[in-house]
């Protein structure tokens, strides 16, 4: 047991994120082979991985299930109660924020443990889309303004000539 527990912290080490999981540069698996079949060194990445992965879970669904607790929490107070039952509750911006980013992470993290159907994501894509966006609307906005304008005046063809462009 105790040459498995230092192959995968040699593969600990080594390894690097790759697009589909972790990944071992050449040089460590070529070190590794002197003592591993090709067979033990996949299975120990796998395990690296996974751990790696549970790891991140429970950090991101702790960091969820806090914030959760603390939002939820102020309903507890009998004044914002009596607001949520006559459908006047409301949390803030910055929760939703904070609660949206951490719910993204977590997303990320059981897709590689789902084994059905992800939830319908179109909604909260959306939402965090317009996170991503909230602040910069109006210099966007402002942007797009100032190029309608260049155009309709015909001096982003000039720009375009004197900066050299075709």
């Amino acid at each position: 047991m105790g040459r498995i527990v230092d192959l995968c912290g040699e593969i600990a080490a080594a390894a690097e994120e790759g697009p589909d999981g972790l990944i071992l540069p050449p040089d460590a698996w070529e070190r590794l082979r002197a003592d591993w079949d090709d067979e033990d060194i996949e299975d120990a990445l796998g395990l690296v991985h996974d751990s790696l992965l549970q790891a991140e879970l429970v950090e991101s669904a702790d960091s969820l299930s806090a914030r959760l607790v603390e939002v939820l929490g102020r309903f507890g107070e009998g004044s914002e109660f009596e607001k949520a039952a006559a459908g006047n509750g409301s949390v803030s911006f910055e929760a939703i924020g904070q609660l949206a980013r951490r719910a993204g992470r977590l997303e990320e993290v059981l897709e590689a443990y789902r084994e059905g159907a992800p939830p319908d994501r179109r909604g909260f894509d959306a939402l965090q889309r317009r996170l991503a966006n909230h602040g910069i609307e109006d210099e966007m906005e402002a942007g797009r303004a100032e190029e309608a304008h260049e155009h309709s005046t015909g001096n982003a063809e000039d720009d375009d000539e004197a900066e050299g462009k075709d």
